[in-house]
């Protein structure tokens, strides 16, 4: 297991790689190019910089999250084949530079929702959060009028305002794309970047559904364990996996988190984990890392990474903003630098128990 935290880069993340260096037990960082247009390839140049910046700070690129995919790709519109090619050039620069593990989605239209940016909890902490009824009482294309000031002045990733001027096209485009022919085009894309990981060895790692299920009636599909599994099957390459995220997974309070990881041994490339507190099962915020601090058993989540042998990068994911930081939300130092401490804490103890 490498511990490691999400950084945005120097242009667009308040925390600073001297200061991710300082948290123990991080080495490196799972990063991307911010100002990369989702279909178009990556210059090798521009990955080089990142790459080197990385490392003057005495940190590695444990992997990329994410190297976006077009729209025409997750629709199937004529013109995706030239979207994969530019995918699989960027995967082969990728590989090129020792980068061995992409994590990336295949939602429509939103990459992750919330209602709130700031919910305020008790201890005077503020988090992400979300609300169905919240959700209900909203269009689509005020969605993100709704949470935009709370973003303190950052462009949250999957929310950039360009993308979202056009939220109603994207909608109409995504009218006749249900389940299954989600599942199609991403059979599709995988089947052809598949060659390209095999010769570089790279890692896919498909990120869940946020939350695990329909939102605005867009389809959703990677949302519980026997969608998971299908997915599997449908490409069978060791190269085709996921990233565990448990608090998307653990949004659907029927997923047996745990469970979920062990079927998917060998399959998990790197591991968001987190925690949530429900007020109901459809209003959920997102709580310190620590398991009483919310709904999920973090031991239990962390044992059964190292009961399968997990030894790919893994983060602490979204943290409350405590002590007064002003951040990206859910991507301060403070709280998640005490989730990196904690996880860093359970694996160790779990480690020891077993030797």
């Amino acid at each position: 297991m490498q511990m490691t935290m999400r950084w945005f880069g120097s242009k667009h993340d308040s925390v600073t790689l001297d200061q991710i260096r300082q948290v123990p037990g991080v080495k490196g960082v799972i990063t991307t190019l911010y100002d990369t247009v989702p279909g178009d390839a990556w210059e090798v140049e521009d990955i080089r910089a990142l790459k080197a910046e990385v490392e003057a700070h005495g940190l590695t690129i444990a992997g990329i999250e994410s190297v976006n995919i077009h729209d025409a790709i997750k629709i199937g519109t004529p013109d995706r084949d030239k979207y994969i090619d530019n995918y699989i050039t960027t995967l082969e620069r990728l590989g090129q530079e020792g980068i061995r593990m992409v994590c990336y989605n295949f939602m429509p239209v939103f990459d992750w929702t919330r209602t709130e940016l700031a919910r305020k909890r008790p201890d005077g902490s503020t988090v992400l959060a979300y609300s169905q009824a919240a959700i209900d009482a909203l269009v689509p294309e005020k969605m993100f009028d709704s949470i935009a000031g709370d973003s303190n002045g950052h462009v949250m990733p999957g929310w950039e305002p360009e993308r979202m001027a056009h939220v109603k096209e994207l909608f109409e485009m995504y009218k006749d794309v249900d389940n299954e022919k989600l599942f199609a085009n991403l059979k599709y894309f995988l089947e052809r970047i598949m060659p390209v990981c095999d010769k570089y060895d790279i890692n896919m790692a498909i990120h869940p559904d946020d939350p695990a299920w329909s939102v605005f009636g867009l389809p959703r599909i990677i949302i519980n364990k026997e969608n998971i599994l299908r997915m599997m099957k449908m490409v069978d390459n060791p190269h085709n996996g996921v990233t565990f995220c448990s608090g998307s997974y653990g949004t659907n309070l029927e997923n047996d988190l745990p469970d979920m990881i062990r079927s998917l041994k060998g399959r998990i490339h790197f591991a968001h984990v987190r925690n949530l507190k429900f007020n109901s099962p459809t209003d959920f915020e997102e709580s310190a890392h620590l398991s009483s601090d919310g709904t999920f058993d973090m031991y239990e989540i962390m044992k059964a990474l190292y009961d399968i042998g997990f030894d790919g990068p893994i983060r602490p994911d979204h943290g409350r903003m405590i002590w007064g930081e002003v951040a990206m939300p859910g991507y301060g130092l403070y709280d998640r630098a005490l989730g990196a401490a904690y996880l860093n804490g359970l694996w160790e103890a779990i480690e020891k128990a077993n030797k």
